[in-house]
């Protein structure tokens, strides 16, 4: 079986071709500090989904140049901080291949748009921002909104917080489930806010720091604890459905 050659990018330099190929295992220590949880089936994952090229032994093992590196470092970060899809990911990634502007940029360059304020907090995105980055269609969009599943400013932007709920909401129409359909989610989870707001709401108003950090301590544990219990209890009726 002989090696198929990798495609090199823009991402990578001159002296690549020359430089010792890194295992996946390698590959990962040198991800894993700037990215905690990148895995090595996450590494597997983007290469099928043809974002990066690495060579493959004669025992059919994976080797990764620098110029691989530094194309999964591109994917996570513009994943990590700019809320892009795969599929916009790999059209910036042929674009610079290619020698070409990025797309709706005007420019060849690698560095991603950016997406924070100069104060460090995430600005918020127009429609057509939050829609491409979450995977949604406008109309699907329109109906999270018109569904309270997603919220607006009084400029009609949206906050990058709300993308995870985007992201789903986009899944879960793939599968058929309209935004109209998730109205019993937003009232379960009103519901078990309003539970959590009787355990905290004392010590939210209380005035002192170390209070105010000790009922956000509790906050953030009670919504995990309520995020397993409904995974453990969705995931038990479906096994039900499962059984003979």
């Amino acid at each position: 079986m002989t090696a198929v050659p990798e495609r090199e990018g823009a991402l990578g330099d001159a002296g690549d071709q020359h430089a010792p190929r890194l295992t996946i295992g390698e590959v990962l220590a040198v991800l894993r500090d700037d990215f905690p949880d990148v895995t090595i089936s996450k590494i597997r994952y983007l290469e099928s989904e043809d974002l990066v090229h690495p060579q493959r032994t004669p025992s059919g093992y994976r080797k990764f140049s620098r110029a691989d590196v530094s194309r999964l470092r591109y994917v996570l970060t513009a994943q990590r901080d700019h809320y892009l899809p795969l599929r916009v990911i790999k059209d910036h990634l042929d674009a610079l291949d290619r020698g070409e502007p990025l797309p709706g940029t005007g420019s060849g360059s690698a560095p991603l748009p950016p997406a924070s304020t100069e104060e460090g907090a995430t600005a918020p995105l127009t429609a057509e921002q939050f829609a491409r980055a979450a995977g949604l269609e406008p109309g699907q969009l329109a109906d999270c909104v018109q569904f309270g599943l997603l919220t607006t400013d009084a400029e009609g932007r949206h906050p990058a917080e709300d993308l995870p709920i985007g992201r789903a909401a986009a899944g879960l129409a793939r599968h058929g489930i309209e935004p109209r359909h998730l109205r019993v989610y937003r009232s379960a989870v009103e519901r078990e806010a309003g539970l959590v707001e009787q355990l905290v709401a004392p010590v939210l108003r209380a005035r002192s720091e170390e209070a105010r950090t000790r009922a956000t301590e509790k906050l953030q544990e009670l919504a995990a604890l309520s995020a397993q219990l409904h995974t453990a209890l969705l995931e038990t009726r479906l096994r039900d459905l499962l059984r003979p």
